[in-house]
């Protein structure tokens, strides 16, 4: 059955709540690699975001698509079928960022391309359970996260390129709207709800060890002054040290060292943010009881009163 408390859980069979939002984002040569000199660190999260997606998207329609032949509940089946929509949508968006920063640093074609051959290498190996565990582990960590992102974007977005901070406003609001899909997909398939938490180390090894690859290709093939910070800081699977580091660099003197990328965040909401991470693994925990910002409401209401969302902070 449909997770009750899940998008599509009301209405008619064969429902859901999730809209499929047809828009067209344009990114050029004009487009910056460093598209936020205020926060450098986090612009680097989020491209590292851009080359995962093309991979990891197509690792999830493979997933959802084999999923649909199993499943025989409409509400799931319709919630499947809008959140390939969104997600295939994601995946094409982010591709024209990643295109145009091809077009200015043509060795990242390697990094996106070694990203995209490894998850076609896991769907290969692993069964669909393993699979749609993955989407599920992942997806149950973004409201969560980008919740602290999108409450923090004065911050984190405001300063930056707005075209290219507008892809991702949009993005992270979708991923909170649509967080109950892979849940529901991966409990109408799988009758063991444990599965998912046994393999979820094995899952985030994985996708820290992508962020890695990424993380290089940026260090190797763009310039330090033109990144103005070293992204492996923030992408190096080794180091929960590191990762911590990154959060929260010291400055040693005489150093220019990046500001961390969340340091205007109170430590409080950060402890918050993480006991919610690690609780978004348990296997009863529906991703639809997440607390959610209100921006990401605003941005919907936004949307369909027909504002530019491909260029949010235009006046």
């Amino acid at each position: 059955m449909t997770d009750p408390d899940g998008p599509g859980a009301s209405g008619p069979p064969g429902s859901t709540s999730l809209t499929v939002r047809r828009i067209r984002f344009a990114f050029d040569e004009r487009t910056p690699f460093q598209w936020n000199p205020a926060n450098p660190r986090f612009a680097l999260i989020c491209n590292g975001l851009s080359f995962l997606s093309p991979g990891f998207e197509k690792f999830i329609v493979m997933a959802v698509r084999e999923a649909q032949q199993r499943i025989t509940d409409p509400d799931v089946l319709a919630e499947a079928e809008a959140f390939l929509g969104q997600e295939a949508r994601h995946a094409q968006a982010h591709r024209l960022h990643v295109e145009a920063l091809i077009g200015r640093y043509p060795g990242l074609r390697r990094t996106v391309n070694a990203v995209a051959a490894d998850f076609d290498r896991l769907y290969a190996a692993e069964s669909l359970e393993f699979a749609l565990a993955y989407v599920a582990a992942i997806e149950a960590t973004f409201t969560p996260m980008f919740t602290l992102w999108l409450d923090h974007r004065a911050d984190l977005f405001d300063q930056g390129d707005s075209k290219v901070a507008s892809l991702f406003l949009w993005h992270l609001v979708e991923e909170i709207e649509h967080r109950s899909s892979a849940y529901a997909i991966y409990n109408a398939v799988t009758a063991d709800r444990w599965y998912r938490l046994r393999v979820a180390p094995r899952v985030f090894a994985h996708i820290v060890r992508m962020y890695a690859v990424a993380a290089r290709g940026f260090d190797e093939h763009v310039p330090q002054d033109e990144r103005l910070a070293d992204a492996r800081l923030t992408g190096e699977p080794r180091a929960l040290r590191r990762c911590l580091a990154a959060l929260a660099p010291r400055r040693r003197d005489g150093e220019s060292v990046p500001a961390a990328p969340f340091s205007a965040v109170p430590r409080r909401e950060m402890a918050v943010t993480a006991w919610r991470l690690l609780r978004s693994q348990w296997p009863a925990r529906s991703p639809a009881h997440e607390t959610t910002p209100r921006f990401a409401r605003e941005w919907a209401e936004a949307y369909d009163e027909g504002r530019d969302v491909t260029d949010w902070y235009r006046r």
